[in-house]
């Protein structure tokens, strides 16, 4: 009897991994039409519109060219030498490393603090969303012209406020010192609504039973606050600090009609540099060498934090 019943119960056991092979083959025929229709066009696209471009751009790097005819003038690594030396440059880069560092130890934390407030359950909680979204929801350029009206020392909101209270009024984007906290000033203002939103969607997510357990405990707000609800924040805080790290590197559209960079270099960004060294001045050569330090800053940050800080995610 022993016998028999081994031999019974053993082939099912033995057409397990059998079935699962077969189970795996279907699953792969089963997508092989839709990789085959679909990945073409897509890598197709991604090939032209992204690999070749950036591929140009590095060749164009390596000569003196203006962007007419062919480039035949090889000068080698001379535009990344002359890029290292300029100091409108060093001073781009500087700005990014400051957009940065205020994204997220003001922008984001700002965020976070005003997501915890308009997700209880406070009359006109929506319309408050709806306020702190709006200047995320407003073209770049449109904010920029925006913002140089109201800084406008002359003319503009701020000329307003000084003229009434007796005072002369500062013209902060033509001052070298106030330019940069006067952009600053404005970058918070224009995107701290979308890390927002990601945060009332973070929270929202939070199950309410693990806040209850922590009121029955007898945990305080501050204890409810950096006990629970920031550590079940964790992978929306690190999306949050990547989406605000990469947009500071591409900063352009706002910056371009509120200062032009100005004045004198003192609000460039590498973005701005790019357009304002190789585009305008027919140095394509040059500001193609700009993008590609730019296209090695970006993906070295991006794959590097992606790589430390969210391989969990």
């Amino acid at each position: 009897m022993s016998q028999t019943s081994s031999v019974a119960a053993s082939p099912p056991s033995m057409r397990a991994p059998s079935v699962a092979r077969r189970n795996r083959k279907r699953q792969v025929r089963g997508t092989l039409p839709v990789l085959v229709l679909f990945l073409p066009p897509a890598l197709l696209l991604f090939t032209v519109f992204v690999i070749l471009p950036m591929g140009e751009a590095a060749w164009y790097s390596f000569y003196n060219w203006n962007g007419y005819g062919l480039p035949t003038q090889w000068i080698g690594t001379k535009n990344y030498e002359l890029i290292f030396n300029n100091a409108a440059f060093r001073q781009a880069l500087i700005n990014n490393g400051l957009i940065i560092i205020v994204s997220i130890l003001v922008q984001i934390p700002l965020a976070l603090w005003l997501a915890t407030m308009v997700t209880h359950k406070i009359k006109g909680a929506v319309l408050f969303r709806l306020l702190f979204f709006l200047p995320y929801v407003l073209a770049d350029v449109a904010a920029g012209m925006i913002w140089r009206f109201v800084y406008d020392g002359q003319f503009g909101l701020v000329a307003g406020i000084f003229n009434t209270l007796g005072m002369e009024a500062p013209f902060w984007l033509a001052d070298k010192q106030a330019a940069m906290p006067a952009l600053l000033g404005v970058i918070v203002w224009k995107y701290f609504g979308f890390h927002m939103m990601l945060f009332v969607a973070g929270l929202q997510s939070i199950d309410k039973s693990v806040l209850e357990a922590a009121d029955i405990d007898g945990a305080t707000g501050w204890q409810k606050f950096f006990r629970v609800t920031l550590p079940l924040l964790g992978s929306t805080v690190r999306l949050s600090v990547f989406f605000g790290v990469v947009g500071s590197l591409q900063l352009f559209d706002m910056i371009m009609p509120l200062t032009g960079g100005g004045p004198s270099n003192a609000t460039q960004t590498m973005v701005t540099f790019l357009y304002s060294f190789g585009v305008m001045r027919m140095q394509v050569g040059f500001g193609s060498a700009v993008g590609v330090v730019l296209f090695i800053i970006c993906v070295t940050l991006a794959f590097g934090y992606k790589r430390i800080f969210m391989k969990n995610d």
